[in-house]
């Protein structure tokens, strides 16, 4: 502020009076000038009535004269057109009366046909909060904060009082002297240049109207004002006025004014503060404290020496609050962007569901108590901008979405629609589907499988490179065993065993399953095993999809928002999640052991999580680009959150591919959990239900390469043979020895987890060739045989 600013002070009392004699001069000359124009009118409205007299009469006589032909005397005419003269002026008297009642009618009582009462309920905005009462959002077309009329001081409510409306315990609604006044003002001025609201009118079109300066609207003003003047107090017209008026900057209310101009609430305005908002509302921008510091405050101290006049204040007080320096403390309202996804999807789902449309919750007020979890949709957001996690050859563009839900009530907790999400774009979480690779095997293949109950985890399936349907399907990494368990080609994410199983099973059965979850596809080949779906699925799609295998087979449908309360405080919505059996218990707690053992030894180790995590990988391969990604998935979860995490470009084509592939989304997912998991207490290990039965980790069969012989002495037989071997550690692992003969190989022995045979009878006089394979006693399958050794003499 500059010293002239610094200094401006009120005007002296001499000052005062002489400015105060200027303007009832002033008013003497406009006084004479509304006289003169007074009496022009007068002259040319009896001028006029002559004329229409006359030529009235005119009429008269020359339709007497064409009826019947002959001129009646001078006497009868008069007569006759005095007579009707007088017909017409009674009728047009009583028409004149007649109008003027009904306008007098509906002025005084139509405010009631055109005040909306719904409105006159001056509502605070929709807030979205959390669970813990926290605002994270506020949903309005006028941003107010309304407040009873006792908790706004005297010296506020009388500032308003003196400078808008000095007469306003004392007039009906309608100030008549201020009209009267402003009438003659426009009529000098040939224009609508003054306006005479008292602080009712001025509520009235803050409610109901524009600002436009025509007629029409300032009588619907009138009516409404004589209707509220009928309806409420003075003290509750105070009350709604404050809570209504505009202040600039988006504030509507004093409530709001405070907040927002010196960070304070109402009840704690200073005098000079309360005049200061006071002068505002004539012009909010024209007398802006931020944008025209000077003229804001020559208006403060007008309203200061106004409420000296009239008695509010002491000339003192008024000297003295005039002589403090403008001190704002600007409010800027946060708005953080990881919430933009929760709120559109609330928003989204308060219509979709409660039908109650984004209008209705801008135009009333609504308490919407939303799911999310602060920590977990911060941290979900924060690592969402680490470029390091988004593989692509360019970074800019690269896109991703996240979800995470609680598995137990299907309740949102976070979710990122894009990494720099803005509301009302493009919501990755649900408005758009991608290819969802591997990770569709769990849901599309295995888990129905296992449901058929011709499959168990042990199952052996083959692993070989086949074609199906004029394609050949490969496994990622071009690595073939010929054969493997069901438990293994998951954990391996195996595609040849399981586009053979999926084909087994039945592409109808399987998209049986997938259509009670919602996921209804229009794919009608074995690409579905991979995820290589025409449309795709989206991160909630997925995580609704693999809360099955953690809550015993059942999926629940996934929501935002837990309540919504009305202005009154009463619950209107709840959430009532629909829950549908998919898969039985044991299916269910098969899939989250095999797919814990993705996570801890297969296809899903990249990062680190400490505790317990289940969760399959997805790649999708370019189009265009050989050998690189178009999709990168993760979609896991613990004993508490099921999560889905995309990765990939929004448009797909040459310049633009991914360069690395699922193990980012998993690492990232991971990371997110990390964090969250420091700052909350989670459940850190799966429990199993009583009502299964655990499954073993599958046997990792080993290939024997060292298989080594050699002679022992000793015992009845003096000469013996000793195969050794390494041995795996798996002490489950039955190893069985084979002596090579030409009429076919035979079984000799097995050791259970050990790592030597000793071989009892063989020839002396001829060589024997033996050989070790391992078997799984629990998938009952063989692995491949060692190499050979020798036992000669």
């Amino acid at each position: 502020m500059n010293s002239n600013e610094r200094e401006t002070k009120p005007k002296r009392r001499s000052d005062r009076h002489k400015n105060k004699s200027q303007i009832s001069r002033r008013n003497v000359r406009e006084h004479k000038q509304f006289h003169i124009v007074k009496e022009k009118a007068k002259d040319l409205l009896v001028r006029t009535k002559n004329k229409l007299f006359r030529r009235e009469k005119a009429v008269n006589e020359t339709a007497d004269e064409t009826r019947t032909g002959q001129k009646r005397s001078k006497t009868t005419d008069e007569n006759k057109g005095f007579r009707l003269s007088v017909k017409h002026v009674i009728l047009s008297l009583g028409v004149v009366i007649v109008l003027a009642l009904i306008a007098y009618t509906t002025i005084l009582y139509g405010g009631k046909v055109i005040a909306d009462e719904d409105k006159l309920a001056i509502s605070p905005p929709t807030t979205i909060e959390t669970e813990d009462g926290e605002i994270i959002w506020y949903l309005y077309d006028e941003y107010r904060l309304p407040v009873d009329l006792e908790e706004i001081p005297d010296h506020v409510k009388d500032a308003f009082v003196a400078i808008e409306d000095k007469r306003f315990y004392n007039h009906s609604g309608v100030d008549f002297r201020s009209i009267i006044r402003a009438i003659y003002r426009d009529i000098i001025a040939r224009s609508k240049v003054e306006g005479a609201s008292t602080i009712t009118q001025q509520l009235a079109k803050n409610l109901y109207l524009t600002n436009d300066k025509s007629w029409l609207r300032k009588t619907k003003e009138v009516m409404i004002a004589l209707y509220l003047e009928r309806e409420f107090t003075k003290d509750e017209i105070l009350e709604m006025y404050l809570n209504a008026v505009y202040f600039g900057q988006g504030q509507y209310g004093i409530e709001a004014a405070a907040n927002k101009y010196f960070y304070k609430s109402v009840g704690d305005l200073t005098l000079e503060e309360a005049a200061l908002l006071a002068g505002m509302v004539k012009a909010p921008n024209g007398y802006s404290p931020i944008d025209h510091e000077e003229k804001a405050l020559n208006r403060r101290n007008l309203v200061l020496e106004t409420m000296s006049d009239a008695g509010y204040i002491s000339e003192k007080e008024a000297e003295e609050a005039a002589k403090k320096e403008l001190q704002l403390n600007i409010a800027q309202r946060k708005i953080n962007p990881a919430y933009h996804t929760i709120v559109d999807m609330v928003i989204k789902e308060a219509e979709e569901l409660y039908g109650i449309t984004m209008e209705e919750l801008k135009m009333n007020r609504y308490r919407i108590i939303t799911s999310m979890n602060e920590d977990a949709q911060q941290i979900a957001f924060d690592q969402f901008q680490q470029d390091g996690y988004f593989p692509g050859n360019d970074k800019e563009t690269v896109e991703g979405a996240f979800v995470m839900m609680d598995q137990e009530d299907g309740s949102i907790v976070a979710a990122l629609g894009g990494r720099d999400y803005v509301m009302r774009n493009l919501n990755r979480v649900y408005g758009e589907k991608r290819q969802p690779g591997s990770t569709m095997k769990p849901l599309a293949v295995y888990a129905p499988a296992l449901e058929t109950k011709e499959f168990n985890p042990y199952s052996t399936l083959p692993d070989e490179l086949k074609e199906w349907d004029g394609k050949k399907i490969r496994n990622y990494n071009d690595n073939y065993e010929g054969a493997v368990s069901l438990y293994n080609a998951l954990k391996y994410s195996k595609n040849t065993s399981s586009v053979w199983l999926l084909n087994e099973i039945g592409i109808d059965y399987s998209k049986s399953y997938l259509k009670k979850m919602n996921l209804e596809i229009e794919d009608k080949d074995l690409g579905i095993a991979l995820g290589g779906l025409t449309e795709g699925l989206t991160p909630l799609q997925m995580v609704q999809g693999y809360r099955t295998f953690v809550h015993s087979g059942e999926m629940i449908e996934a929501h935002t928002i837990s309540e919504i309360y009305n202005q009154k405080g009463e619950v209107i919505a709840s959430a009532q999640p629909k829950t549908t059996e998919i898969f039985s218990s044991q299916v269910a707690w098969n899939m989250t052991e095999m797919l814990m053992g993705v996570v801890e030894s297969g296809t899903g180790t990249a990062g680190s999580y400490p505790y317990e995590l289940a969760g399959k990988t997805g790649t999708t391969d370019h189009p265009t680009v050989e050998g690189e990604s178009k999709d990168a998935w993760f979609v896991g979860f613990t004993p508490e959150y099921v999560t889905a995490l995309w990765m990939g470009y929004d448009n797909t084509d040459e310049n633009h591919y991914l360069t690395g592939g699922s193990s980012y989304p998993t690492e990232l997912t991971k990371k997110i959990l990390s964090e969250f998991a420091q700052r909350q207490s989670v459940v850190t290990t799966f429990t199993k239900p009583d009502n299964v039965v655990a499954l073993e980790e599958p046997v990792d069969l080993p290939q024997i390469n060292d298989l080594a012989s050699s002679y022992i002495f000793g015992g009845l037989k003096l000469l013996k043979g000793k195969l050794e071997w390494t041995n795996s550690g798996d002490e489950r692992i039955v190893y069985r020895i084979y002596e090579e003969k030409k009429d076919g190989d035979e079984l000799i022995g097995e050791v259970s987890g050990g790592n030597e045979f000793i071989v009892e009878d063989f020839s002396i006089f001829r060589t024997n060739t033996y050989y070790v394979v391992p078997y799984d006693p629990v998938a009952q399958v063989e692995g491949e045989r060692s190499n050979m050794v020798k036992l000669t003499f």
